[in-house]
């Protein structure tokens, strides 16, 4: 039977597994934990604290925080009095925290610090009442754990009513588009778009289970991580660890020791970049080992992608001879690296952005099954991915048995079903110019294969069309020249040029030893990304990585920036996206620079 809402889909949880974890995180280096139950009694009490504060049904409330359990809370308890969330990135600057604050009506903001505090005042947006999580003296605000204790004072009576009565066209959410070409759009979201998500995602990638722990530590206000690492495995009664910060990562995956993790294509690139770097260190006989190990895994994939489904679940669809080699190569080589991600996990998924396709086999090949998903927030977000039988690397796998998926004529992928925003808050216009009749228009350009696998090339918008009438996807090119593991970060450029471009943004954390390895001064970054044999091996790099694609596609001149982009300098969204508009205008004048050199010149490469 089908709940019909998502704090009915909760309370089923916690009638099954009341006694089980479903929160935990650190707190002044030791673990705590909440259980469902326990959880559950948060909610309520939180739920009616607001209701005495005088929240109404349909306020909008803002949650500015990095994610952790009291954002939860926060989360169900809205949800439970028929408020309308409006999760707000903790690291965008005041101006656009003024700007959704206005545009979305707030009228209560719930803030983790501070640092957030300060941004809600600085918005000169007046709001009724703040709640601050990690809460300080002050009069301006009021402290989390004083609006529970208000809640067990003052129990609604109405409170269960308020949630029973949801149903699943009740506005659940407004989350923020992360604004990668413009000002951010209020993407409207409904009880039945993520419930019916949910039902069209259970078990068709990996099998959640109670007994799972997930790792989380996505912001929870990107909708990928709000419904894979939050929704989806409470309503499973996995148990969420939450990451102390981005920083401690590989502390807490061996703490944690995830059976299941949800990640941007960052995180799994970066691994790759680790493993390949130490792997190039060391010695050969080590290296030797590895690229074997790597190329039995990539067989007894192929020998995965090729079985049927009788010979997976019998297990009987690997050769003897093969089977003996994997289980060597387990011992010497994927055990390592699988314990370097906690030992415990049993797959993982990569949404969010374009996941390299070499990097996925990679991970593939290592006996750790990585499948690539799409979506987007006016999505809910998942429109298609990748099942655990079959997964197809280099494709974002197959469509949502609820969802319906069409190709348009100029290769936009166009979207109908019951996981469809219905719209933009406060923006009519914008609503009416991405739907086509009942279809969403995506934004995206994509192909269906031969066996109905779906695959992205790029955003319509970032297409570049060369003045010699060529097209260009650049996010191919990008993905492949992020394989080295001395770039961080690349934009190819060229739209109306008469040829492609890159900005190269350095990965200093490998850059820097093998710089000093050769005699280089790396104390100056700025001298360090113009020093010639620097220039020579990034140069010697694309060139390698970029030898499959078209000459016209590949980058003929090439800038190395100094700078490292990030978040908090404004080139990078939260989920790690390039801020392409942003990027461009900061650089303008080496862009310039670059269609302004003679083509014949020693620097083209």
């Amino acid at each position: 039977m089908k709940v019909h809402n998502v704090v009915q889909m909760l309370q089923n949880t916690v009638l099954k597994n009341p006694d089980k974890p479903a929160m935990l995180w650190k707190n002044q280096g030791t673990y705590e934990s909440l259980t469902y139950d326990n959880l559950w009694k948060r909610i309520q009490n939180f739920a009616n604290g607001l209701l005495y504060l005088g929240v109404k049904p349909n306020d909008k409330v803002a949650i500015i925080s990095n994610s952790n359990f009291m954002w939860g809370i926060s989360d169900f308890a809205l949800a439970s009095i028929q408020s309308v969330s409006v999760p707000i990135y903790p690291t965008i600057p005041t101006e656009q925290v003024a700007y959704i604050l206005d545009n979305t009506d707030i009228k209560y903001a719930i803030v983790e610090n501070e640092e957030q505090f300060k941004k809600v005042k600085d918005s000169g947006v007046q709001l009724e009442k703040i709640i601050m999580m990690f809460s300080s003296q002050s009069s301006e605000h009021l402290p989390f754990t004083e609006v529970e204790e208000l809640g067990k004072k003052h129990q609604n009576a109405d409170w269960e009513t308020l949630w029973k009565d949801l149903g699943r066209d009740q506005l659940l959410t407004i989350m923020n588009t992360s604004g990668t070409t413009g000002k951010p759009k209020g993407v409207m979201l409904t009880h039945g778009n993520i419930l019916s998500n949910i039902e069209g995602i259970q078990f068709w990638v990996i099998e959640l289970l109670p007994e799972d722990i997930s790792l989380s530590y996505l912001p929870l206000s990107h909708i990928f991580e709000r419904l894979a690492g939050h929704y989806l495995p409470l309503s499973i009664g996995v148990t969420i660890g939450y990451a102390e910060n981005i920083n401690t990562i590989p502390d807490d995956l061996q703490e944690i020791r995830p059976t299941v993790l949800t990640s941007v294509p960052h995180l799994f690139e970066k691994v790759f970049t680790q493993i390949m770097d130490q792997i190039n260190n060391g010695s050969p006989v080590k290296k030797r080992i590895f690229d074997w190990a790597v190329e039995v895994g990539k067989e007894k994939y192929n020998y995965y992608l090729q079985s049927n489904v009788d010979d997976y679940l019998s297990q009987s669809y690997l050769p003897k001879n093969l089977y003996r080699k994997w289980k060597i190569a387990d011992k010497l080589v994927y055990q390592t690296i699988k314990d370097r991600l906690g030992g415990r996990l049993r797959g993982a998924v990569s949404g969010g952005g374009t996941l390299n396709k070499e990097i996925a086999k990679f991970f593939w090949s290592l006996d750790i099954p990585l499948m690539e998903g799409y979506g987007l927030t006016e999505t809910s977000p998942i429109i298609s991915c990748n099942p655990m039988l079959r997964a197809k690397v280099g494709t974002v796998g197959k469509v949502l048995p609820n969802l319906e998926l069409k190709i348009a004529d100029d290769g936009e992928i166009l979207v109908q079903g019951p996981s469809i925003t219905q719209g933009y808050y406060n923006d009519q216009e914008e609503t009416e110019k991405s739907f086509e009749g009942k279809w969403f228009k995506t934004g995206d350009v994509g192909e269906l294969d031969e066996e109905g696998y779906l695959k992205i090339i790029d955003r319509k918008k970032r297409l570049l069309i060369l003045s010699t009438g060529m097209n260009v996807a650049p996010a191919p090119i990008e993905s492949k020249i992020n394989e080295s593991i001395f770039i961080a970060q690349t934009l190819i450029l060229g739209d109306n040029q008469k040829y492609v471009t890159a900005l190269i943004n350095l990965d200093y954390e490998t850059l820097i030893p093998w710089a000093q390895k050769q005699g280089i001064n790396t104390k100056n970054k700025e001298a360090l990304s113009k020093d010639p044999l620097v220039q020579k091996l990034i140069n010697d790099d694309i060139v390698e990585l970029t030898k499959e694609f078209t000459n016209y596609a590949k980058p003929k001149r090439v800038t190395l920036i100094s700078d490292e982009w990030s978040v908090d300098t404004g080139e990078l969204t939260p989920k790690l996206s390039l801020k392409t508009n942003i990027i461009k205008k900061q650089y303008e004048q080496e862009i310039k620079e670059m269609y302004k050199k003679n083509e014949t010149k020693a620097e083209a490469i």
